[in-house]
């Protein structure tokens, strides 16, 4: 488990953290989110100890950050934004090298381990420089993964990759959130909602919002824009129910829109029922208003 107690850091005349506090579990999958210069990078560089906080301080496991910096950093893997990489060494070598740096017993073991864990294996024989964005995410995760840390701190790890990419490297977080702490920062609210369990925003170096995705989506809204080929009065909708509760709003005979109290795959239940009814759907478009907004109201106030 991951604890942070109370942490603060000011630089100058600056707050950049203030007074923020939080935990997360082992095998729970954290999303840290926060408008560009709220202090999310200031946190992950405190929490990985290459950062010294004014007041406060972390615990792993039982361990705290303030009191044997080598067994701590030891528990800990992290991948920053910009990932530093020797270029110029193979990518084998460099997963070595770096092993050596930690100490790893039966390192060729380990190092073949996370080269098929991480997909290098094609690529293993290549020189860094050699290798696409999204291999050199992959190579910064094996370095990362190399001492099996219990919590893993990944800024922005799908930056710059492809759709092709970002799938596999997304596949994997969660593949590693089984079995670890795993706390990544990102501004993609899609990504939010396909990996994490839980989320955490700060603003202004505070921390203003802390929920489970699942309580977020029973909380939110969505609305689906449909279109019905012939014009059907108020009372067509009077038999359509949803567990969660519907409105029926901004009605035009054909054009209806209507509005769910929850998340959930209400487009089957409104095919059936309208099939139901002899009637025919021309065109459905969903609108979810879940991520987005909520981050937006979050992060839209000046402190």
């Amino acid at each position: 488990m991951l604890e942070v107690h109370n942490i603060t850091k000011h630089f100058g005349s600056q707050c950049a953290l203030r007074d923020v506090s939080f935990s997360a579990p082992t095998g729970q999958i954290l999303g840290f989110l926060g408008p560009n210069g709220a202090g999310k990078s200031t946190l992950m560089r405190i929490i990985t100890g290459f950062t010294k906080p004014d007041s406060g301080y972390c615990v792993i496991s039982g361990q705290r950050n303030d009191t044997n910096q080598y067994q701590w950093r030891k528990s800990i893997g992290y991948l920053p934004e910009h990932n530093p990489l020797y270029t110029d060494m193979y990518v084998r070598e460099f997963l070595q090298f770096t092993a050596g740096l930690f100490n790893v017993t039966n390192r060729l073991k380990i190092v073949n381990q996370l080269i098929e864990k991480t997909g290098l294996g094609p690529e293993q024989h290549k020189k860094i420089k050699q290798l696409s964005k999204g291999y050199r995410q992959r190579v910064g995760l094996a370095q990362a993964l190399i001492q099996d840390p219990e919590v893993l701190i990944l800024d922005e790890p799908t930056t710059g990759l492809d759709p092709n990419q970002i799938i596999q490297i997304r596949a994997l977080i969660k593949e590693l959130g089984a079995q670890k702490t795993v706390m990544f920062s990102t501004h993609i609210m899609q990504e939010v909602e396909a990996l994490c369990d839980r989320v955490i925003i700060i603003r202004s170096g505070k921390l203003v919002a802390d929920s489970t995705l699942a309580a977020l989506k029973t909380g939110s809204k969505m609305i689906l824009h449909i279109q019905l080929q012939q014009a059907v009065p108020n009372t067509f909708w009077t038999d359509f129910t949803a567990p969660s509760g519907i409105n029926c709003t901004d009605n035009i005979g054909i054009n209806w829109n209507l509005e769910f109290k929850s998340m959930g795959d209400w487009e089957a239940l409104l095919f059936k029922y309208v099939a139901s009814k002899g009637a025919v759907l021309t065109r459905l478009e969903r609108q979810e208003m879940a991520m987005e907004q909520w981050f937006r109201s979050q992060t839209m106030h000046n402190d």
